[in-house]
């Protein structure tokens, strides 16, 4: 035996959820694809009484698209469904691409973007590019909703802004105006099936003249405690031309930004070092981005 026994439940709708949810407390957790949860639980760093298993409720499926409120995903949408999605890749293509490398394939099938991003792990693949969108949460209980900047949400070491009976509902990521994009790069052991030795967010808008930065937006992940965005090289480089310099002076900023440890997998000074060539490489492509969209234009 792994650990504590544990009841299990499968509510038939959202509202027998939070229900039951609200009713057990701390003692239940929820199971969408369980491939951190049913870790933790072997492991016995958790030890619930109730799961509640939440992953065929259809309203925290699909993946829909509006113009004017942007990209919307469920909170049980698997990973492999971003990752293979049409909406997706023509919207937020560095989500996909990210979430493309979480994990193995059959990870990824059952993994959903809501336990990666709960689980809060500094590690995450999808944080750092959710961050770098300015995507907003949806956050649910019984008593309601409330929606919550992703910016806000992640506390501390695997601690989450979620009170008691809340949980992720969905995400929503604002739509892209033709003069910005987003880039997301990592760096692992190896390129497949590795937690990320260091991984980063990028946003890029540029004003109408096509070569000033308007908005940037740099979120680092594996180099603190959390996921989490490089504001004052964000407000330094605001209004910079984008050129060699500027590139320069995103690279040093989110270097003197990050806050690494040494581990298992890379140095504190290994990351350093190479967060800076990835927010150099993250901005250089949002830049391809944006130009081979002016010329299509």
């Amino acid at each position: 035996m792994h650990g504590q026994s544990f009841a299990y439940q499968r509510p038939g709708s959202l509202r027998e959820f939070e229900a039951l949810y609200a009713s057990h407390g701390d003692n239940a957790k929820i199971l969408a694809g369980g491939t951190d949860l049913l870790v933790l639980i072997k492991e016995r760093l958790l030890a619930p009484r109730l799961l509640l298993d939440i992953s065929d409720l259809p309203e925290l499926k699909g993946i829909a698209y509006d113009p004017a409120a942007g990209l919307t995903i469920g909170a049980g949408v698997k990973v492999a469904e971003i990752e293979r999605s049409a909406l997706v890749k023509e919207h937020a293509p560095a989500l996909a691409f990210a979430a493309s490398n979480l994990g193995s394939n059959q990870v990824r099938w059952m993994a959903t973007m809501a336990g990666n991003v709960c689980h809060a792990s500094p590690a995450a693949e999808t944080p750092p590019v959710l961050l770098a969108h300015g995507c907003e949460l949806l956050i649910g209980s019984q008593a309601g909703e409330r929606r919550l900047p992703i910016a806000e949400f992640f506390l501390a070491y695997r601690k989450t802004a979620l009170k008691p009976g809340e949980y992720l509902k969905g995400f929503r990521l604002p739509p892209l105006a033709a003069d910005a994009a987003v880039a997301y790069r990592l760096r692992g052991l190896r390129r497949a099936m590795e937690i990320d030795m260091i991984n980063l967010g990028v946003y890029l808008r540029l004003e109408a003249d096509g070569a000033t930065a308007a908005e940037v937006r740099l979120a680092m992940g594996s180099v603190g405690p959390i996921s989490y965005r490089a504001a004052a090289t964000e407000e330094k480089l605001k209004g910079m031309t984008v050129d060699e310099a500027f590139l320069a002076a995103a690279a040093a900023g989110v270097a003197a930004e990050a806050a690494p440890i040494d581990d298992v997998r890379a140095s504190a000074d290994y990351r350093n070092r190479v967060v800076g060539v990835l927010a150099r490489r993250g901005l250089t492509h949002c830049l391809e981005q944006i130009g081979s969209r002016r010329n299509k234009a």
